[in-house]
């Protein structure tokens, strides 16, 4: 029997040194990246079969909150933030954990807000994430975040071409 080789030597961009473990990762993509509903639903369902995903809690309705990544939905952000958004392509937004107590929380918004400007970026604004945390468990609850997601404007909107 042959020993267990370890990660490959170092080689371009990577690294050995930044290898991790990762238990429990799936993909749905179209290779010519169209977006549709059953793609989002085959997604959701890789999840629901990589059931303990690495990190799960004693009980059995709180687990380390994996979720899936996807295209901005520009249509729907249109609909829904209540400030103007540039042209589709010419911003990104970021779901952004923020402490429940109000002061800390403006405190590390103003700080994420200024570093946005002083990095050259123009920052667009907040949205609350609607949540329901009604199915999750305790443990989880006691300890839930703020969601918001933060919208970022690129930086030649806030420089000119």
């Amino acid at each position: 029997m042959s020993p267990v080789a370890g990660p490959p030597p170092p080689a371009g961009l990577y690294d050995p040194l930044h290898e991790h473990d990762a238990c429990g990762v799936g993909f749905v993509v179209h290779i010519k990246g169209q977006r549709s509903h059953s793609i989002v639903q085959q997604a959701l369902q890789v999840l629901m079969n990589l059931r303990h995903r690495g990190a799960c809690g004693c009980e059995a309705n709180t687990g380390d909150g994996a979720g899936i990544l996807l295209q901005i939905p520009d249509r729907f952000f249109r609909k829904v933030v209540p400030f103007a958004l540039p042209g589709e392509g010419s911003y990104g937004v970021g779901l952004v954990f923020l402490p429940r107590q109000a002061a800390a929380r403006e405190a590390v918004e103003q700080l994420f807000e200024r570093i946005v400007a002083e990095e050259g970026q123009q920052f667009l604004g907040w949205r609350d994430v609607p949540t329901d945390d009604r199915e999750v468990g305790p443990s989880a609850v006691a300890v839930e975040p703020v969601f918001r997601q933060a919208f970022v404007g690129r930086w030649s909107l806030a420089h000119g071409p």
